[in-house]
């Protein structure tokens, strides 16, 4: 009986089990459920201005858009989300479910009960599309970390925590730009981690998908050069004993798959160079009131990041045991997917678009204040320094959440992250908590740099996903944690304050009382072609 008995009681003490007790399937499906149930009732039925400000500039161009006119908001790009949504109402209207698509099909804001219902129905149109790119990314990320992670368990965990953060909460019900822009590259990340820790002949496939990806995002909102220009560094740590090149590459099939690659990197870049070259252009940074961030002309850190992710290619490659022809393969792949991803821009071309692509800090920091953008361009190092240290302690206030509340539940994970980067230093584990520690850097990082911008709820979504992912790593690295008597009820208390938390803001939006009157404030500059009843005089201020 010993024998059987022991397992049979170290189960019952499994919080791991206890926590995923339905199984993968059906957590799933559960976590899906739970999202549109969120969706339903804190988001689609919620009143059409309620997020005027992004949901009407969205929507605004993708009607300008589908009447032939150019696209008018361009701030950050917003230019995927954009063309998705242009897309969408497009189908929608031909499945004859939506009947403004265009602007001249709206009514005007002098018929506010037509306005009313037209723009109700767009701003439905377009927070269902919101949903669906949202449960999109929850599905990828689902399947990325449980190629990550050796048990499927601390996946299924992994991706409540994802799916439940503040990021997915705000952006699966409103038009933004920073989803489409920070899940790519999350995804590059994971799918960089997979590929570096599994070698195989297709590796650099992976590595020109990952390219790709970061590309995309930039091209969404440039705030996601940020992620991109950390992807490097923080890759180095997740290598293993699988790392190291397979016989294909040491043979004279990796160097025909080198000359392969080579050609195509050289074609992708020929074909892309007209949109580098456009956005070099002086005299259009010159009218978009660019200023060079470095050395006083354009390009120089494009240079320098590129140089750095070749440089972190090549130690990846000492460390792992990668061998010569897969290193300089994948070189080349990265050039091509990224080159490749570009080309994106022709689809709708904006020269707007593509200066902002090409230049995304100096795009970043047109919208800073007058301090900050002196700071920036200016020479003195300790000022520099001094900000960012000032940023950097609002952001730990942030994680503290005593010293500075937030609405975002993954600071508490991070109270238990820092402690088990320690414990599992101290106990061996010293890959695991390396990789934990550059993941949860990364987010620090990313977060003191968006303090400038106010740090909002929208830009969650590109750095939870960094401390989800650390933790999990942690998770996978010490399973024996989870026959610890604290651990069921810590993780309990955990996934209350991720549903409490993270639904808060949605909350608070469908239950305020603010009118849109804000939305006057810029209406004319955003929608030009598109006033608003409740701008038109003060008899109309209130929506009928």
């Amino acid at each position: 009986m010993a024998p059987t008995a022991a397992p049979r009681f170290a189960a019952t003490r499994d919080a791991l089990d206890r926590l995923t007790s339905i199984g993968w399937t059906w957590g799933l499906a559960a976590i899906l459920a739970g999202l549109a149930l969120s969706f339903l009732l804190f988001g689609y039925a919620v009143v059409y201005w309620r997020n005027a400000d992004m949901d009407f500039m969205v929507i605004y161009s993708a009607l300008a858009m589908n009447d032939s006119k150019p696209q008018h908001f361009l701030d950050h790009t917003a230019y995927l989300t954009i063309d998705s949504v242009r897309t969408w109402f497009a189908l929608l209207h031909g499945l004859g479910w939506l009947d403004a698509f265009t602007l001249p099909a709206v009514p005007p804001a002098t018929d506010a009960a037509g306005f009313d219902i037209a723009m109700t129905n767009a701003v439905r149109a377009g927070r269902v599309l919101a949903f669906l790119i949202a449960v999109g990314c929850v599905l990828i990320f689902a399947h990325l970390i449980r190629r990550i992670v050796r048990d499927w368990r601390v996946a299924l965990l992994a991706t409540l925590a994802f799916a439940l953060s503040g990021g997915v909460a705000v952006h699966s019900r409103i038009l933004r730009s920073e989803l489409v822009a920070a899940c790519p590259v999350i995804f590059a990340l994971m799918i960089l981690i997979v590929i570096g820790r599994r070698a195989s002949a297709l590796r650099p496939a992976g590595m020109a998908l990952a390219a790709a990806l970061c590309v995309i995002g930039l091209e969404n909102k440039v705030q996601a050069i940020l992620l991109i220009g950390a992807l490097p560094l923080v890759i180095l740590p997740f290598g293993g004993e699988a790392s190291g090149s397979v016989l294909f590459w040491r043979t004279r099939n990796g160097l025909l798959a080198l000359a392969v690659a080579a050609a195509l990197a050289l074609a992708a870049g020929y074909a892309a160079w007209p949109l580098i070259a456009t956005g070099l252009d002086q005299s259009l940074l010159e009218a978009a009131r660019f200023h060079p961030l470095l050395l006083g002309r354009f390009g120089v850190y494009q240079v320098a990041l590129a140089l750095l992710m070749l440089g972190c290619m090549l130690v990846y490659a000492a460390i792992w045991r990668v061998s010569a022809a897969e290193a300089m393969t994948s070189a080349f792949a990265v050039v091509a997917g990224a080159a490749l991803a570009l080309l994106l821009l022709d689809l709708d071309y904006n020269a707007g678009n593509v200066i902002a692509v090409v230049n995304p800090l100096e795009k970043m920091l047109t919208f800073v204040d007058a301090g900050t953008s002196e700071v920036a361009h200016g020479s003195s190092l300790a000022a520099l320094l001094s900000l960012l240290l000032q940023d950097l302690g609002s952001v730990i206030a942030r994680y503290t959440f005593v010293l500075h509340s937030s609405p975002r539940p993954t600071v508490f994970l991070v109270w238990l992250i820092i402690p088990a980067i320690v414990h599992a230093w101290r106990t061996g584990k010293r890959q695991a908590a390396l990789q934990a520690l550059v993941l949860l850097l990364m987010a620090v990082g990313i977060d003191t740099l968006g303090v400038r911008r106010g740090l909002k709820v929208e830009y969650f979504i590109f750095t939870d996903p960094l401390v989800v992912l650390s933790g999990a790593v942690l998770l996978d690295a010490m399973p024996d944690f989870r026959f610890h008597n604290w651990t069921y009820p810590i993780a309990l208390t955990l996934l209350g304050l991720h549903i409490a938390v993270g639904q808060a803001e949605p909350i608070k939006y469908a239950f305020m009382r603010k009118g849109p009157q804000s939305s006057c404030e810029w209406n004319g500059y955003y929608m030009p072609l598109m006033p608003l009843p409740w701008c038109l005089t003060p008899s109309t201020a209130q929506p009928k």
